[in-house]
This record gives structure tokens, C-alpha cells and sequence, in this order.
């Protein structure tokens, strides 16, 4: 994702906290697997469930 404006990004929807957030470079390799925001969300996924 080279050149790319931080607008033009991918956004995702948090199921926990239902906030949009967008790619990051550290999730370049497994996109398609990041489910939620933060640690935070993931950590809390089972008690909002």
C-alpha cells in the first residue's frame, strides 16, 4: 500500500465498540484477520457477547 492516502485506506468496523478504524502498516500481512480495533476490544469481546 505504497503512496496511498491516509483518506483512501481500508476501514473495518469494530464489532465490540462499533468504531471504524483503518489499515495499518503492521497488519499489512493478515488484513483479512484483524477483527478488532485494539487489544482492548479483542480483550473484551466475550464480555459484550
Amino acid at each position: 500500500m505504497k503512496n496511498v492516502k491516509k483518506e483512501n485506506l481500508p476501514q473495518k468496523i469494530c464489532p465490540v465498540c462499533n468504531r471504524p478504524f483503518t489499515w495499518r502498516k503492521k497488519w499489512a500481512k493478515n488484513w483479512e484477520n484483524v477483527i478488532y480495533c485494539s487489544e482492548k476490544c479483542r480483550r473484551t469481546k466475550s464480555k459484550n457477547n
